[in-house]
């Protein structure tokens, strides 16, 4: 029998090959380089902000102006927590973003497990039905929304930020994302779990959703970046300022003219931000992971 000679990955062999298929230093530095040039438009308006929020309102108009403050002050830091109760609209946000994120990811793995693993008559026809939610605006459905939560006694509280945002489109795509996943896991498991003795909620929560880390990551991201930013929800249901999330608040920074007190803003904005692109630049692979094996990288 002839037998193909080995490979000495000391002599060279294929090793050299694959490294030489690799790009050089050069052209690597030479992209590199243009991905920072092209990140510049990107990142500036943060830098900006942040930059500003340490100067003065003297000095954030200055011409021409500055890329850093000449006298870097905290003073707009300090001003944002004694005009608002800002400390207690930064709760706010945290907790309303954390009920949404862990309510959706309940109810979209449930809602995404039975559309992918359960067959019913009228599923499909009910899957798009659930997807239209997605086509109407939140501007369509705030006035009658508000008029429910009215006659319930809701209105100035945090219930309607907490169902609407819990049930709303973000929840559709979050069920439509774990849809996605639960379609692709192999039958063989469902099988397995069912000999072991496993019924359908024991199958979801051992065996699905173990395997659905990657998915839930992803829906957690979006969820609670959407929860974070929410501005019309909280402006039409919330009137008093201990009430009040964080892009709401950072509106109210106002001097006795009614004029926007730019320093003390952009303090409070680079304090509304950070923990979230923070957030995101250290989960951005798990997000990323989540949506390509759902099926929605583009």
């Amino acid at each position: 029998m002839r037998t193909e000679p080995a490979l000495d990955p000391v002599a060279g062999g294929d090793v050299a090959g694959i490294r030489s298929n690799r790009p050089s230093l050069g052209p690597r530095i030479v992209l590199y380089v243009c991905l920072g040039i092209a990140a510049i438009p990107f990142l500036f308006p943060t830098y900006w902000m942040i930059a500003s929020s340490l100067k003065t309102i003297t000095d954030i108009f200055a011409t021409p102006p500055t890329l850093w403050p000449t006298s870097p002050s905290f003073a707009g830091y300090a001003k944002a927590f004694t005009f608002q109760p800002f400390a207690r609209q930064y709760f706010n946000s945290i907790y309303i973003a954390v009920v949404v994120t862990v309510v959706t990811m309940l109810i979209s793995s449930l809602a995404g497990y039975a559309f992918a693993r359960i067959r019913f008559r009228g599923q499909n026809l009910l899957f798009v039905v659930v997807l239209l939610g997605l086509l109407i605006p939140s501007e369509v459905t705030i006035v009658p929304l508000f008029q429910i939560f009215e006659k319930l006694g809701m209105i100035n509280t945090h219930w309607p930020l907490l169902l609407v945002t819990s049930l709303g489109a973000p929840s559709v795509l979050a069920t439509f994302i774990m849809r996605q996943f639960f379609i692709a896991l192999p039958g063989e498991l469902e099988e397995a779990a069912r000999i072991d003795g496993l019924g359908r909620p024991g199958i979801w929560w051992f065996v699905a959703m173990p395997l659905a880390r990657s998915a839930l990551a992803a829906v957690a991201i979006f969820t609670f970046l959407n929860a974070w930013n929410l501005y019309l929800e909280p402006t039409v249901y919330l009137s008093s300022p201990g009430l009040f999330t964080l892009p709401e608040a950072l509106t109210h920074y106002v001097d006795p003219y009614s004029g926007p007190m730019w320093n003390v803003q952009l303090a409070a904005a680079t304090m509304t931000a950070l923990p979230v692109l923070i957030v995101f630049v250290i989960a951005q692979r798990q997000f990323v992971e989540g949506l390509a094996q759902t099926g929605l990288k583009g």
